[in-house]
């Protein structure tokens, strides 16, 4: 177990350094959209490129930070019985819930996506829209988005059973101090106080 654990701790630290450095990327596609905005009013012009970097951009962050918000614990949960329940209970609604659900979907989508990005890389798929992007970057992102929810599937599978076990506390309500917001906001004024000194 303690091989395990050791796997689901590479796992946790592989989704939380690919969820800090993605972060940034929500910066960077507000930036685009209010600059793609200020351009279509100024200067009564746009470009599909531009539209379309926002939406890779918003693809990359949705698919590339779902192992870091099941890391994190801030995914959704209906919890009309969960919350209700002891926390060895809702351990084993969870590990329930990673076998039945989540890791056979997320292996089955990731295995489904693979051929759909061979197929565009190959073929140089583009955008259909005049002066739009090449495809296969934004469908690369699906089996790598769905491979590291899957790897963090498997962490939370062996914490929970760790739990059940008595070797680690309640991975459940896990308490990470500051949301991923919060410590967005925290880096982005440490650099401007950087620059300003």
């Amino acid at each position: 177990m303690q091989a395990l654990l050791r796997l689901s701790k590479a796992i946790d630290w592989l989704n939380e350094r690919v969820g800090r450095a993605v972060l940034w990327l929500v910066l960077v596609a507000v930036l685009i959209s209010a600059g793609n905005a200020l351009v279509r009013k100024l200067f009564d012009t746009s470009s599909n490129a531009w539209l379309e970097i926002q939406w890779y951009l918003f693809s990359a962050i949705f698919l590339l930070c779902s192992g870091y918000t099941l890391l994190r614990n801030e995914h959704v949960r209906i919890d009309v019985f969960h919350g209700h329940t002891s926390l060895r209970t809702q351990a084993k609604i969870d590990i329930f819930g990673l076998l039945v659900f989540l890791l056979p979907a997320m292996c089955l989508i990731g295995w489904l996506s693979w051929p759909f990005f061979l197929r565009a890389f190959e073929s140089g798929e583009m955008s259909q829209n005049a002066g739009g992007l090449i495809r296969w970057p934004v469908y690369i992102l699906m089996p790598i988005g769905f491979t590291l929810l899957c790897l963090q599937g498997v962490s939370e599978l062996i914490k929970r059973v760790a739990f059940l076990k008595g070797l680690i506390a309640s991975p459940v309500y896990s308490k990470h101090g500051k949301t991923a917001e919060e410590e967005l906001v925290d880096e982005i004024r440490a650099m401007a106080e950087g620059e300003s000194k």
